[in-house]
């Protein structure tokens, strides 16, 4: 048995064919390419509006935070003096750098002996305290002018969560909340504030 050989018109007929399937091929190469670009002009989109909202959410906590520092500043004095801390300043927005570190500090209640460095948040949550309290043990140090005096901290929110409250006190910090239409230290008197 023998194969016939292939004629010219075959082979024509066979490229012809594979002309074809490569052409249909690049044709729906060419519509997934299209569809990608489709779907990555999609995902941009999607990201360019998970930005915008997240920008948003962020300004808007900020305000909040801003919010709670103006409702503790005109409380701050009242509240600490109320615990025999015979406090008379309050200073908002306290910063400063040196030797390549930073500190801000959002409320810091002073008297002659005494400072009570406050964080403000509209949500208080255990990695804002951890953080107060690494800034509480850098306050001396970035800002010198304190040195000489005895340093403890506060923490306040618009939301405290009862378990942030209680890891803040066992901190050693104040937790001021609000109940009714006034603040409070949520501390009760037993309390002994940490002091750096």
């Amino acid at each position: 048995m023998s194969l016939a050989q292939p004629t010219l018109e075959d082979i024509w007929k066979l490229f012809q064919e594979t002309d074809r399937k490569f052409q249909e091929t690049d044709r729906r190469f060419q519509e997934t390419d299209k569809k990608f670009q489709a779907t990555d002009k999609k995902f941009q989109e999607t990201d360019r509006k998970i930005k915008q909202v997240t920008e948003n959410i962020g300004r808007l906590s900020n305000k909040l935070g801003d919010f709670i520092e103006e409702m503790v500043y005109p409380a701050a004095v009242r509240l600490f003096q109320e615990r025999g801390i015979d406090v008379h300043e309050v200073h908002r927005n306290v910063s400063s750098r040196r030797h390549g570190e930073g500190i801000e500090v959002d409320l810091l209640v002073v008297n002659d002996t005494d400072i009570i460095a406050i964080e403000c948040k509209s949500t208080l949550s255990i990695d804002d305290i951890n953080e107060h309290l690494q800034r509480l043990e850098k306050l001396k140090r970035l800002l010198p002018a304190y040195s000489n005096k005895r340093v403890m901290g506060a923490v306040t929110g618009m939301v405290i969560p009862d378990n942030v409250a209680q890891y803040a006190y066992r901190q050693g910090l104040y937790v001021i909340g609000q109940t009714g239409d006034q603040l409070v230290l949520r501390n009760d008197l037993k309390f002994k504030a940490k002091t750096w």
